[in-house]
């Protein structure tokens, strides 16, 4: 991959840390930055060598601590709707990619931030963590899908709640609202237990794996999720993994997936 002005990356064991450099700006997204994680998942699509990807910031301060508000002074009506359908093509990406994406959330995780992470497959904060999407605080809502995976993921009622006060949801309460998958003291045990969940995602068959993110997805978007699961059943019951999967079970033994 390419050098980028604002993410690091780092490999280990086939797994990708992204890392949001902007440590002084505390991770603002601005369209810089936007651009560069465009660019790396898109190679992460074709790349199948990369087994999982863990998405973080610099420092102990922030996550991404939202959008960079120096460029909205530039926005209308007519720029924040391409603004917008940018940052949602993104997030969508993320979403739907068949390599899981972790979001690993030190400090704030605001705006632009709280919907990246919201995007990935699964969170894991620190103690430290805050969560929340205060646009209203600047007189305008969220534009890259946060009022629709905030209430997807923990419900109406709570999501009209914090879109409505702008509040910060603390890491205790994201993970009693099911926001985040598990909490950590730190961002090293956070970044540890990302690695130990994708390492063993990693192993099982990567073509079931991609279709649960199918599935999982289907549950949210305008489509029959059982008709998807069904056909996603029969696609994986036609491959080299299935029979592998299945006979590694009878012999007793580990199996060994090949993507086939």
């Amino acid at each position: 991959m390419p050098d980028f002005k604002n993410l690091t990356l780092s490999t280990r064991e086939n797994i990708l840390t992204v890392t949001i450099n902007r440590e002084k700006k505390l991770n603002a997204l601005n369209k810089a930055t936007l651009n560069e994680l465009k660019e790396v998942v898109q190679t992460i699509y074709d790349d199948k060598e990369i087994k999982g990807v863990i998405l973080t910031g610099a420092g102990e301060k922030a996550f991404v601590a939202g959008a960079d508000i120096s460029e909205f002074t530039e926005l209308n009506e007519m720029i924040a709707r391409k603004f917008a359908e940018e940052g949602q093509e993104v997030m969508e990406q993320i979403e739907n990619c068949h390599t899981p994406f972790i979001a690993v959330v030190n400090g704030y995780a605001l705006g632009g931030g709280c919907e990246l992470a919201m995007a990935c497959h699964m969170r894991i904060a620190t103690q430290s963590a805050q969560f929340g999407q205060p646009e209203v605080n600047l007189g305008i809502i969220p534009g890259y899908g946060g009022t629709q995976r905030l209430t997807q993921l923990i419900g109406r009622g709570r999501a009209n709640e914090y879109l409505l006060t702008g509040n910060m949801i603390s890491a205790s309460k994201a993970e009693a609202f099911g926001l985040v998958n598990h909490v950590e003291a730190d961002k090293e045990a956070a970044l540890n237990r990302a690695h130990e969940i994708l390492i063993t995602i990693s192993k099982k068959a990567p073509i079931a794996t991609g279709l649960v993110v199918d599935c999982v997805n289907a549950v949210f978007n305008d489509e029959n999720g059982y008709q998807t699961e069904a056909n996603a059943f029969s696609r994986c019951c036609g491959t080299e993994d299935f029979k592998e999967g299945s006979r590694a079970f009878i012999e007793k033994r580990a199996p060994e997936f090949k993507g086939d």
